[in-house]
């Protein structure tokens, strides 16, 4: 189902709903996560990268800053080093992510969709693969509750697609329900030997076979 017409209206609708005022409830707590990030690892607090959104446009998405900027002479460390404590405790919770209340405000991003990935992949996609920037981009999504970061890319891009295939409401409901019971479980976080997920570096078409 496309995202255009009265259906698209209520999605976006839901989106402001719940951005709005999550991020009036949730400043005292974004303003502690902003501090404790400023003593620990210095400015800036959020970290600001360009990611392609609806029909591959660049946006600049908001996270709050987990790494530090330690290098040696061969240039900066690995992610593995430079993750602080902080940080791994924001990716385990999720509370790295809620800044990008602020792009759903925008109207940057939805609170479901495929999640925005970086910029340098958008030539390594398959055309099936392409179709994930179909929607609007979202902060958790059909991969994110069935895999995670866990997921191979393959099986990534897989339920990606089946998103856009099958996008309705009841399905952003259940997706946003199922984020929830994730983030509490606090499963697929990094895949198994890496502390962020690895590169994606271009892949064969894969077909999307999952289902609600």
């Amino acid at each position: 189902m496309t995202q255009q017409g009265w259906c698209g209206r209520v999605k976006r609708t839901l989106d402001v709903l719940v951005a709005a005022p999550g991020l009036v409830v949730l400043s005292p707590l974004l303003l502690v996560i902003a501090c404790a990030i400023r003593i620990t690892m210095g400015r800036p607090v959020c970290f600001r990268q360009e990611r392609p959104g609806l029909n591959a446009r660049p946006f600049h998405l908001f996270k709050f800053r987990t790494m530090h900027d330690d290098r040696d002479n061969a240039g900066p460390l690995s992610d593995q080093q430079r993750l602080t404590g902080l940080g791994r405790f924001l990716r385990s919770t999720s509370l790295d992510e809620l800044p990008q209340l602020w792009n759903v405000l925008r109207g940057e991003l939805s609170l479901v969709g495929p999640r925005p990935l970086l910029m340098q992949y958008l030539d390594r996609y398959t055309p099936i693969e392409a179709r994930r920037h179909e929607v609007l981009p979202g902060i958790t999504g059909w991969a994110q509750v069935n895999g995670r970061n866990a997921f191979s890319w393959d099986q990534r891009f897989a339920c990606d697609i089946w998103y856009v295939d099958n996008w309705n409401l009841r399905l952003d409901v259940a997706i946003l329900y199922r984020t929830l019971w994730q983030v509490v479980k606090r499963e697929g976080i990094t895949r198994e030997g890496h502390a962020t997920v690895p590169e994606f570096m271009g892949s064969r078409a894969s077909v999307p076979k999952r289902g609600l």
